[in-house]
């Protein structure tokens, strides 16, 4: 769709808006998002389909930021969260500009594993992401955000019993609260369904971990550089109202086309029985759901309870 006048927040539910976001601003709604994901285009030459965007100087970028950041915080409702997305020369502006309007909570790092490797310097395998709330009063869903982890040093106490951490007949397994290092994202790559040939696409995972932290069920998340529709195809599939602007009429389309394919598929890579796994890891998973996309919504696992009894059995 395009906007071209006023338009109510019921409006834009659930729609992919292809338009200059500079041009359609004007014509958004105040206070009508619960959360933003921000990924714009980094400080660095690169071509978006028929666009370019050229690196400026570090001052240059900064303004440049705080000249859509700035008209988008009047979107946000009281208790909403900001998260924008960063590489490593980028991030500095972000955070400049960010906490002059926002509550900075946290810097999420994760780590690019693919990537090309470097003569005269570091590789370059990592991303920043910048966290934001409008208030003090924040949502922040610990427990539908916490990650499976494999134990390679099980430990049991006095009576034998595994501690903290649970035995299982494909291995053993310690559920642990997320942090702001992560290392079990994967980049979609050619034979993942969700790739595309956008070249700065983020993955699902990578979104839905945002996403269920920091928003619940029904609320709009919004994302003013949609791209390929992630943040889009992620809020669907996760029970969220979802609008997006995306400049580029290829990637719009492409977006489109993700969001009628998540309608018949809601799984998200990595991400299975209401917890996040580590990369390489799924195939470990527990028997009880296997065959099944995800766990069916409002089941325990769907919630994030644990699947295994005090002992460590399955239940």
């Amino acid at each position: 769709m395009r906007v071209s006048a006023p338009v109510s927040p019921r409006d834009l539910l659930d729609k992919t808006i292809n338009d200059d976001l500079f041009r359609c601003l004007r014509f958004l709604p105040d206070s009508f998002v619960d959360l933003m994901i921000i990924d714009p285009p980094y400080n660095t030459d690169k071509i978006f389909h028929s666009r370019k965007f050229r690196e400026v100087p570090f001052d240059d970028y900064a303004a440049w930021i705080e000249s859509w950041l700035l008209p988008l915080a009047a979107k946000l409702k009281p208790h909403a969260s900001i998260y924008i997305c960063a590489d490593w020369s980028s991030s500095p502006a972000v955070y400049l500009v960010g906490q002059k309007y926002f509550h900075i909570r946290n810097r999420i790092t994760w780590e690019r594993e693919k990537g090309r490797g470097a003569k005269g310097n570091w590789k370059n395998c990592l991303e920043d992401i910048w966290y934001f709330s409008v208030s003090q009063n924040y949502r922040f869903n610990v427990d539908a955000v916490k990650l499976r982890r494999r134990v390679i040093a099980p430990y049991r106490g006095a009576e034998g019993r595994p501690k903290d951490w649970q035995a299982t007949p494909t291995g053993n397994f310690r559920v642990t609260h997320p942090s702001n290092l992560w290392t079990d994202v994967t980049v979609p790559f050619w034979s993942m369904p969700e790739n595309t040939d956008h070249p700065t696409q983020k993955p699902e995972k990578l979104m839905a971990k945002l996403i269920l932290a920091s928003s619940n069920p029904g609320d709009v998340v919004f994302d003013p550089f949609a791209g390929s529709g992630t943040t889009l195809v992620v809020a669907k599939k996760l029970g969220r109202r979802y609008c997006g602007v995306e400049i580029d009429e290829h990637y719009a389309c492409i977006a489109e086309k993700r969001l009628r394919m998540a309608e018949a598929d809601e799984s998200i890579q990595g991400y299975a029985d209401g917890v996040f796994w580590e990369r390489n890891s799924l195939a470990l998973r527990s028997p009880r759901w296997n065959g099944e996309r995800r766990p069916p919504r409002g089941t325990a696992a769907a919630s994030g309870a644990d699947l295994f009894d005090s002992q460590g059995r399955q239940d």
